[in-house]
């Protein structure tokens, strides 16, 4: 159950809700072409591969943990290195489509880099 706008306190927290809800009701994920999104905290970066239709979680991955990526951080080269890595693993599962979801981010930095190495590394987005 998503957060009611009403109660959010902050109004820069409120209006990128917002935002995540208007980019949802335009895009979806499929089996054969699953939504990608990325969250960013101040320490670290998180990538999911979503099937909506069968709400299922095809993977995840993480610039921590024991699965991580090298060069896990929070600087644009973990952001680069993660686009490598989570292309890799969509190639390993035959997906060479991807819908993005941006999550209510602005599309520069990390999220910018993120995706131009998904790009590169010849997934369709």
């Amino acid at each position: 159950m998503r957060k009611q706008i009403g109660k959010i306190k902050n109004l820069a927290e409120k209006r990128r809700h917002r935002r995540i809800i208007s980019i949802r009701n335009k895009i979806s994920g499929t089996a054969e072409i699953p939504r990608v999104f990325m969250i960013k905290s101040n320490k670290h970066l998180a990538v999911q591969v979503v099937d909506d239709q069968k709400e299922v979680t095809l993977f995840s991955a993480g610039t921590f943990g024991k699965n991580a990526p090298e060069g896990s951080g929070k600087s644009n080269e973990s952001a680069k290195n993660m686009g490598i890595f989570v292309a890799k693993k969509l190639k390993d599962n035959g997906i060479n489509h991807i819908v993005f979801d941006r999550k209510g981010y602005k599309y520069t930095g990390k999220i910018a880099v993120f995706v131009s190495q998904l790009r590169e590394n010849g997934i369709q987005v």
